[in-house]
């Protein structure tokens, strides 16, 4: 707002004043948490003389793209189909009706780093505009055709095979770091989607190699720079293969699907290590991303405090370090994080990012010291670091309730609260629920898809859900009546679902559109009419497949096979190219699971106190397409049961024998009670590794 330049929002308005004047839309796409969105408005959108050209030449046009990430995606597909790249800041040159012919991202304010001034590229495209006005329509319908293909979809159809999952899976191990753990060189981003389908194929199939990808993965990322050691939270990405270096911003998403990496990696190896960072994790989003007071989590932190900040928030000089510490901790702390003179950070060397470098035996060690003492002497040189850089000007939060982002944060407490124990993780994820579902759910079946804004005196903006927030909702719903056994919660899902298949599904060919305008096409702004069936995960988990998953699972509680059917169309549309997409159909792959996999559903009933070993026993397990209910206490009668349970449960004669048991449900039908945690352990473990392969599960299907 404190700019020279005159900016509209995406609204009627400002494509109106274009059309009228006859000037092109300079659209500025960025982020609050972006670095060079923030780099780029000091050097040019502050400088009056490049206001001057802006506001003469153009009708300036800037979107959030968290707020808007239909108007964001589509105009990515655009600058990448002009210049090969995209990213934030988005910096694209419409036509008067929106229509892309010209963009890039970052521009210098002078000719440098390979790429044009801001300045020269105003005013080569405003003259480009006025005097060949016919070529520039001309491109601006070649790139609107290229973003219709990019994800139209056309004969990539095929029929689904459960094969996919290997051959994605195959994908990933040919990019694995064996040295540095994760996918490919620098930089480095976390792909937890990948990472979960690695972990259930290997509780399924015990596959050592699989292991080791994971585990060195999630332990070389939680002791990199990239884990913020001091107060917790994964930062977005690691610039380097080591982890070491970061961008700093953290997403509450990144952190959400990091966090169910390592509680099932925890559930999956028992190594206590996962279970702290998840509990670490889990204290940072407690105290940084979450709205103690109303539940509800915020979206992200920035990287930076000022402009001419690049991570100085996080980082630590040699003699800040040793200002703050004891001799004895200064010394521990150093060789544990590598606190050194010459640190990792180019705009300042002498800055050194945290990260683990030595352990506390070797530590120990190398100072000859007990390594108890050590232990001590980092948990209190730890406790004094994190003070002393609370004193300092902090990276701004980014308090909107993203709907989607948030019911993401939701699954991952509530399956952080089951694996761990944590009531409060549970309850403050049945808190935000309960506001996303009472602020964001209309009676005339809309999800909304913000919540609340970062600032209270914004403009009110009523922004429709698009199909992520529709599906991870369902999830989050499900995910809830799993922890609770409060069918209010499966009554939410169901009706979000339906809603979700009402106004986003294409019952013609398959699949989900992003939006419920891209399905019905009728005269967007700019692209937006473009329709669009998001497929591969970037940077969130991909709707498409996410909104499968959601319908599986209410198949395998409802039986309904319209469910089934729609999850497998979708599947469909994108089976003959699925594999190619490697990682970034991951979340294909876990879909491709739920769909081939036969659904596993422990219920546990009896004496609250005689059957907490029986549930703990059930939730050290996890797998996809496996659930666990508690009925400790109460009498699991029909109306507390979805249709498929209700109609098995209550005719078991053996269950109403049993005052305490865990009843293993599959394919719509449950075994014979089980009283002991042993043998329920037992038969989980022979029960989620009977189909192994994919290609056993499919045959064994037929």
């Amino acid at each position: 707002m404190h700019q020279p330049i005159q900016w509209h929002e995406w609204d009627e308005e400002a494509f109106a004043i274009a059309r009228r004047e006859n000037k092109p839309i300079l659209l500025d796409i960025g982020a609050v948490w972006c670095h060079w969105c923030h780099v780029m408005d000091r050097e040019s959108y502050d400088d009056p003389q490049i206001a001057q050209i802006v506001n003469e030449r153009f009708v300036a046009v800037k979107v959030d793209r968290d707020e808007r990430p239909d108007i964001d995606s589509r105009y990515q597909l655009a600058v990448s189909a002009i210049s090969g790249q995209g990213g934030w800041p988005l910096t694209g040159f419409l036509t008067p009706d929106g229509k892309p012919f010209y963009g890039g991202t970052y521009f210098p304010p002078q000719d440098h780093y390979g790429r044009p001034s801001f300045r020269r590229v105003l005013m080569a495209i405003s003259d480009a505009f006025r005097e060949k006005n016919g070529d520039v329509l001309e491109q601006a319908k070649l790139v609107e055709g290229a973003i219709g293909r990019a994800e139209s979809h056309l004969n990539r159809g095929g029929q689904f095979s459960p094969k996919v999952v290997d051959e994605i899976i195959r994908s990933a191990l040919k990019m694995f770091d064996p040295q540095h753990g994760g996918f490919g060189s620098a930089p480095k981003f976390p792909h937890p989607s990948i990472l979960d389908l690695l972990i259930d194929r290997y509780i399924r199939t015990g596959e050592d190699q699989l292991r080791q990808v994971f585990v060195t993965t999630l332990e070389k990322m939680a002791r990199g720079g990239v884990y913020d050691q001091l107060a917790g939270g994964f930062h977005r990405y690691s610039v380097d293969e080591r982890w070491i270096v970061p961008h700093f911003e953290k997403m509450s998403y990144d952190n959400s699907e990091l966090l169910k990496n390592y509680v099932h990696a925890y559930q999956a190896t028992g190594s206590e290590f996962f279970a702290d960072v998840a509990r670490d994790m889990i204290r940072w989003m407690n105290e940084w991303l979450s709205d103690r007071e109303h539940g509800g989590f915020y979206a992200s932190q920035d990287a930076d405090y000022s402009m001419d900040d690049d991570g100085d928030y996080f980082t630590w000089r040699l003699d800040e370090a040793k200002a703050v510490l004891t001799e004895e901790e200064a010394d521990v702390a150093c060789l544990h994080y590598d606190i050194n003179e010459i640190g990792e950070m180019q705009h300042d060397p002498a800055k050194n990012v945290l990260y683990v470098r030595a352990c506390e035996d070797e530590i120990a060690k190398r100072l000859n010291i007990a390594r108890e003492n050590v232990a001590d002497l980092l948990s209190s040189a730890k406790k004094k670091l994190y003070a002393a850089r609370l004193h300092r000007p902090t990276p701004y939060v980014d308090r909107s309730i993203y709907v989607g982002w948030n019911s993401l944060c939701i699954s991952a407490y509530l399956a952080a609260a089951k694996a761990l124990g944590l009531d409060s993780a549970r309850q403050f994820a049945l808190r935000s629920l309960d506001r996303i579902l009472g602020g964001g759910w209309y009676s005339d079946g809309r999800l909304l898809h913000v919540l609340a804004y970062s600032d209270p005196d914004a403009k009110p903006r009523q922004i429709d859900g698009v199909l992520e927030d529709y599906a991870f909702t369902v999830m989050a719903c499900l995910d809830a009546y799993e922890a609770t056994a409060d069918l209010s919660y499966f009554t939410f899902a169901r009706r979000i679902a339906e809603t979700m298949i009402e106004c986003f599904y294409d019952g013609d060919n398959g699949g989900f559109f992003d939006t419920p305008s891209s399905r019905e096409a009728p005269n967007n702004l700019g692209v937006l009419g473009t329709p669009r069936k998001p497929f591969q995960d970037s940077p969130t988990p991909a709707g498409n497949p996410v909104a499968a998953v959601a319908l599986l699972r209410l198949y395998a509680y409802t039986n309904e096979s319209g469910y089934r059917d729609k999850a497998q169309q979708t599947l469909d549309v994108l089976a003959g190219t699925a594999g190619q997409y490697g990682i970034f159909a991951a979340s294909y792959a876990i879909a491709a699971v739920y769909l081939s996999q036969p659904h596993v559903q422990v219920v546990v009933v009896g004496d609250r106190n005689l059957s907490a070993g029986l549930y703990r026993t059930a939730t050290k397990s996890w797998a996809f397409n496996f659930a666990v209910l508690s009925f400790a206490g109460n009498e699991p009668v029909p109306q507390n049961l979805p249709p498929a349970l209700a109609e098995t449960i209550p005719n078991l004669p053996s269950a109403k024998k049993a005052t305490t048991a865990a009843l293993i449900c599959h394919d719509f039908s449950c075994e014979a009670p089980i009283s002991k945690p042993s043998e329920l352990a037992h038969r989980l473990d022979s029960l989620l590794r009977q189909a192994g392969g994919t290609d056993k599960a499919q045959d064994e299907n037929k």
